[in-house]
């Protein structure tokens, strides 16, 4: 490991810290170094809150020894004015003369900008420094800006013989395939995602919140794919405690200011159309949660990036069959006695 890619890995640990919290900004971690020793560190915490670079340079308690420093940033600082000033400003004013980028911003307002701006202003610039994992640090951003789509992560629970609910339901005895562990990491990650999706099925099945109760942090935006507009306004993806956009091919007018209806046409280009739309949302990730025919869908349409499934302990020997996909996983865990695959569909 050379001595760039050491502090870079030091900010790509800080970085991390914001998960979850800096939508739409991506997460960023920056460390400053004088002479072999680390004298500043920081992160980006919340959008609208000051950048990686500003509590880095904040945190360093003798200001005169950013003159003979070098600050290393997992992402391209910033060259113009958002809710915050541009970084590459600060970086300039205080004369820190060396700068180690991890990879470029692929935000159409920054794009190489910053990166320009410092080596006009006679800083010495390196980028690259770690680049593919600062690019999959923020793999739900790069995603949002190049694809223009959200980031889409795939998940479910299946028996150890591969049906993912029985044929029939009790709403009084609910077959639970993972355990209290498993389901609390799923609720984990939905703080960490801008959005979730089910479809009718699983909404008249199972009634689903679709929040994070069981962990802290935001609740997705729910998404609900109603195509004949059959979910009853009772259901509680319709309590309005959370924002949801609603897809059906019938609009209905809704008193509650956190639930949106949008019209669509269920054919074959329906995906395409909904995850462009959810870009237009602003939705820079989204967790898919089922069932089945929802999750297959994607799969068969191969627009998804990432999947995570639960094996469970327990045998159902008859019911709905687990969705299918044909690669092999990149991780295998146990969690508590349940296995966790997961499934990667980019290079």
């Amino acid at each position: 490991m050379t001595t760039h890619e050491k502090y870079m890995h030091r900010a790509l640990q800080l970085a991390k810290n914001g998960l979850g919290t800096t939508y739409p900004n991506p997460m960023v971690g920056s460390v400053i170094v004088h002479h072999g020793k680390i004298i500043g560190e920081g992160w980006h915490k919340r959008s609208g809150e000051p950048h990686a670079e500003v509590n880095a340079v904040n945190s360093v308690k003798d200001k005169s020894l950013l003159k003979e420093a070098t600050i290393y940033v997992t992402l391209e600082p910033c060259s113009h004015f958002g809710k915050t000033p541009p970084c590459c400003d600060l970086i300039i004013a205080k004369e820190i003369p060396n700068v180690v980028v991890g990879t470029i911003d692929p935000f159409a307002k920054v794009a190489g900008t910053g990166i320009q701006k410092l080596k006009e202003a006679g800083k010495n610039v390196t980028v690259g420094v770690l680049e593919k994992e600062c690019k999959e640090l923020n793999k739900r951003f790069f995603t949002f800006h190049e694809k223009k789509r959200p980031y889409i992560i795939l998940k479910w629970a299946e028996s150890n013989d591969g049906f993912i609910a029985p044929l029939t339901k009790d709403s009084n005895r609910p077959v639970w395939i993972t355990n209290q562990y498993s389901r609390q990491l799923v609720h984990k990650w939905r703080t960490e995602e801008q959005s979730i999706l089910v479809g009718t099925q699983t909404v008249l099945d199972d009634n689903p919140v679709l929040n994070a109760r069981d962990f802290f942090g935001n609740n997705p935006t729910r998404i609900i794919l109603d195509r004949q507009g059959k979910i009853p306004e009772s259901s509680a993806v319709k309590n309005g405690i959370q924002k949801s956009i609603i897809y059906s091919d019938t609009i209905f007018l809704t008193k509650n200011n956190t639930i949106s209806h949008k019209k669509a046409i269920f054919d074959t280009h329906f995906l395409d159309f909904l995850v462009s739309d959810l870009h237009q949302e602003g939705l820079q990730s989204i967790i898919i949660e089922g069932g089945a025919k929802t999750l297959q869908s994607f799969i068969d349409k191969d627009l998804w990036d990432e999947a995570r499934v639960f094996i469970g302990n327990i045998s159902l020997k008859n019911g709905i069959t687990a969705p299918k996909i044909h690669r092999f996983p990149i991780s295998i865990e146990n969690v508590q006695g349940n296995q966790l695959k997961q499934y990667k569909n980019y290079d």
